[in-house]
């Protein structure tokens, strides 16, 4: 296979990345309970689609061959609109350090994915790695409760979240095999805007019945940094980071995001995790540098 070009650009955009996903969880456990996903999921695409396509307008353009076979577009945003639904569900009910460990699965799931569509190898050492950063994760999701991890008992909110992640496990591969040279731009532009539509029409009810001058202040405060940061940026990165870096690379930064929901969480007063816990994360940290070196 060849070798992917500027490989540390890749890095760069998937660390960024791992920063503002955490920040989705902390701002979102709060909001979930005052909005429906749909509802707001639908509101975020529509302005992540509005500051992407401006970019789009004052950069590359969009050209005749970016329109060939749109269902690609369909497809993808789809898978998105799934995952992010089904992570606000979760969230409900999940704490937010919890749900981001689960998030940390989609490596594994992704690597699988890799495979079957790309034929990407997953090397021993990768797969080491990818079940230590599963022990670990599972050790986070259990706040380091070892009977709770022999009942290995998810709460609903947990295993809601859980097939929100397999829609985004199987998203990474599906982007470098369905790419046609579209720019990374282009192609987040395509896919959010079909997401756009699928959510008006899957949550055309729910946003009707949405109070929205009526909301409170945080649950916009949450809908913006969700449309800007967390997701016409992350939905950029992850698209550049998977044209320069192989799936299971890309997604193994996702290890990264309940570290930096810890942190999130202190910042904003919800206190500290268990030291205990801390181990899970350390797992994963380690399990993150295998997956990274060549």
């Amino acid at each position: 296979m060849e070798k992917p070009a500027r490989p540390w650009h890749g890095h760069a955009a998937m660390l960024l990345f791992s920063v503002l996903v955490g920040g989705s969880f902390s701002l979102g456990s709060i909001a979930a309970p005052m909005i429906t996903p749909a509802a707001l999921n639908a509101t975020r695409f529509l302005i992540a689609s509005g500051i992407i396509g401006v970019l789009v307008f004052l950069g590359p353009g969009i050209r005749r061959t970016d329109l060939k076979a749109p269902w690609r577009y369909v497809l993808l945003g789809g898978l998105f609109a799934i995952y992010f639904v089904l992570m606000f569900e979760g969230l409900k009910t999940a704490p937010p350090i919890s749900a981001s460990a689960v998030f940390t699965l989609t490596p594994v799931m992704s690597a699988a994915f890799g495979w079957l569509l790309l034929r990407q190898i997953t090397t021993a050492r990768m797969a080491f790695a990818l079940i230590l950063a599963a022990l670990g994760a599972i050790w986070v999701i259990f706040r380091a409760d070892i009977h709770a991890i022999i009942a290995f008992e998810l709460g609903a909110g947990e295993r809601v979240f859980m097939i929100g992640c397999i829609a985004h496990a199987l998203y990474t591969p599906l982007v470098r095999k369905l790419n046609r040279g579209e720019s990374p731009l282009v192609f987040t532009f395509g896919m959010l805007l079909s997401g756009l539509v699928i959510l008006l029409i899957y949550g055309a009810k729910d946003i009707l019945a949405t109070p929205w001058a009526t909301l409170p202040a945080i649950v916009w405060i949450t809908i913006l940094y969700l449309s800007v940061f967390a997701s016409a940026a992350t939905f950029f990165l992850l698209q550049y980071a998977t044209l320069h870096l192989p799936s299971a690379k890309v997604m193994a930064y996702t290890y990264l995001v309940p570290a930096w929901v810890i942190l999130w969480e202190f910042s904003m007063g919800n206190g500290f995790v268990e030291p205990l816990v801390l181990l899970g994360v350390v797992l994963v940290i380690i399990a993150l540098r295998m997956l990274l070196r060549d």
